[in-house]
C-alpha cells in the first residue's frame, strides 16, 4: 500500500488526469447507456464545458508551486490542527482527520461562493448549465478555479495537511464530482442511506435547481454530513428539478463559451427561462 501511495504522489498530475480521464469515460457511459435525459446534444454540450479545461491549466499553474512550498512549510513547522493531534505516526487517523478537515474546508469555500455576490458571479459560471452531466464538472470559470485553489491552500495551511494525504484526498474528490454531475438519478431508498454520509447525484442535481432556496444548499463537497449539520440540506423529486441559474438564463450566453467567460463582469440579465427537465 506504501509503495503504490508513493507511486502515485511521485507522479501526481498525470495520476490526477488518468483518474479523471477514466472516472469521466465510466459516468459518460452510464448516461449514455441509461439514457435518463433527452433533448440536447450531448457531445455539442461537451465541447462548450471542454474549454474550460484551457483556461483553468494556468491558475492550476500558478498555485500548484504554492501547494508544494505550503505544505514543505507547515511539515517542517509541525503547523496546523493535524500536528497538534498527534497522529502522525498513525497512517488512517491521519487521512481520515486531514480528509474530514479539507472536507469542511470546501463546504465553507461554497457557502461563501454563495453569499458574498463579487464571488458569486464567477461561480453561476458552473451554475449557469441548463444540462448538468459529467461535463458540467469541467464548467469552472477560471477566476473561480484560481479562487477555490486559495481558499484550498488556506485549508492546507490550517490542517496541516501533508502531501501524500492532500493528494489522496484530491483523487477521491475528482472521483467524488464527476459521479455527482452524472446525469442519473440512484433508486430513492439507496440514495437516503448512501445520502446520509456523501452527496449524491440526487442530492447536487437539487443544488443546481435555477431558483432559491434550492440554488443555496447541499453545499458538500464529498460529506453530505456538513449540511445535515448545518442545516443546508433539501431534496426536491427530480421531475421538479430545472437546471440553471436565474441570473443568467440567456442561452445566448450560456451555452457559448466566450459571453460565459465574459459574464462575470458583465452581469447581463436573465432570458427565457429553460424547459423543465425530463427523466424516465
Amino acid at each position: 500500500m506504501i509503495h503504490l501511495i508513493h507511486l502515485f504522489t511521485t507522479n501526481s498530475g498525470f495520476s490526477e488526469a488518468t483518474v479523471f480521464a477514466i472516472s469521466l469515460v465510466i459516468c459518460w457511459n452510464i448516461e449514455t447507456i441509461a439514457g435518463l435525459a433527452t433533448g440536447y446534444r450531448k457531445w455539442k454540450h461537451a465541447l462548450v464545458n471542454s474549454h474550460f479545461i484551457l483556461t483553468g491549466i494556468l491558475p492550476q499553474l500558478a498555485v500548484g508551486y504554492l501547494f508544494v512550498r505550503t505544505m514543505h512549510w507547515t511539515y517542517v513547522h509541525h503547523f496546523g490542527l493535524t500536528w497538534h493531534m498527534h497522529i502522525s505516526k498513525n497512517p488512517l487517523s491521519l487521512f481520515l482527520v486531514t480528509f474530514v478537515l479539507l472536507d469542511l474546508g470546501e463546504y465553507v469555500y461554497h457557502v461563501i461562493m454563495h453569499r458574498v455576490n463579487s464571488l458569486w458571479f464567477f461561480h453561476a459560471v458552473h451554475h449557469s448549465d441548463h444540462y448538468v452531466d459529467v461535463s458540467t464538472t469541467l464548467r469552472e470559470h477560471p477566476g473561480e478555479n484560481l479562487i477555490r485553489n486559495c481558499f484550498t491552500l488556506v485549508w492546507v495551511l490550517l490542517s496541516g495537511a501533508v502531501f501524500w494525504t492532500f493528494f489522496l484526498r484530491q483523487l477521491i474528490q475528482i472521483i467524488s464530482n464527476i459521479f455527482v454531475h452524472m446525469h442519473y438519478r440512484l433508486p430513492g431508498r439507496f440514495d437516503r442511506v448512501l445520502g446520509t454520509v456523501f452527496i449524491t447525484p440526487n442530492i447536487h442535481q437539487v443544488h443546481h435547481h435555477f431558483e432559491r432556496p434550492y440554488t443555496d444548499c447541499n453545499y458538500g463537497d464529498v460529506l453530505s454530513v456538513w449540511d445535515h449539520l448545518f442545516g443546508t440540506f433539501r431534496m426536491l423529486p427530480g421531475e421538479q428539478i430545472v437546471f440553471g441559474v436565474d441570473i443568467m438564463m440567456d442561452q445566448r450566453i450560456n451555452s457559448r463559451y466566450l459571453p460565459l467567460m465574459k459574464f462575470p463582469f458583465t452581469r447581463q440579465k436573465p432570458g427565457k427561462l429553460p424547459e423543465r427537465h425530463v427523466y424516465h
